[in-house]
């Protein structure tokens, strides 16, 4: 019975660090980013404001970057925090909060089948300031990242928070 127990606890010991060896395997470096963006509420009238369609970037992501969100991190500007990381395996979750002249919370998803290749997904509800007024606005942002290459070259690390 006591071996049973033994080798049982030496099973999960070893389960338990393969998926802590997996998760901690990936990648620093230069990351091709292709993201979709859709508005379901835009706060700029008809025709104007950002167009939708895919757009690939390339960013560099430090290891710190990596060991914190797991993959690309998200990418933000202004008055805006990442929250409630919560990492796993095969994924990670978060929260983005902003304050300022965009206010408002966004649920934040990622999953990777690899070390090279992940997904993510951003739903965005909020507000922006526009002169006197302030406009809601709901969107929602899906991205593919594929790694390229440990160099970064003349591609400097994305600055996060």
């Amino acid at each position: 019975m006591r071996i049973h127990r033994g080798v049982y606890a030496a099973v999960v010991c070893v389960l338990l660090l393969a998926v802590f060896a997996w998760a901690q395997g990936r990648k620093a470096g230069l990351w091709e980013v292709t993201s979709t963006m859709t508005w379901q509420q835009s706060p700029f009238p008809s025709g104007m404001g950002p167009m939708g369609g895919p757009h690939t970037t390339q960013i560099c992501v430090t290891q710190e970057q990596i060991d914190k969100y797991g993959t690309t991190p998200p990418q933000m500007h202004g008055d805006c925090q990442v929250t409630n990381i919560v990492k796993k395996a095969t994924g990670m979750t978060a929260e983005m909060i902003c304050t300022g002249h965009v206010t408002g919370k966004g649920d934040i998803q990622a999953s990777w089948t690899d070390d090279a290749h992940s997904t993510s997904k951003v739903h965005f509800i909020g507000t922006m300031q526009m002169g006197q007024n302030s406009q809601p606005f709901e969107w929602t942002v899906e991205s593919t990242s594929v790694f390229k290459n440990a160099d970064c070259g003349s591609v400097k690390p994305i600055v996060t928070k």
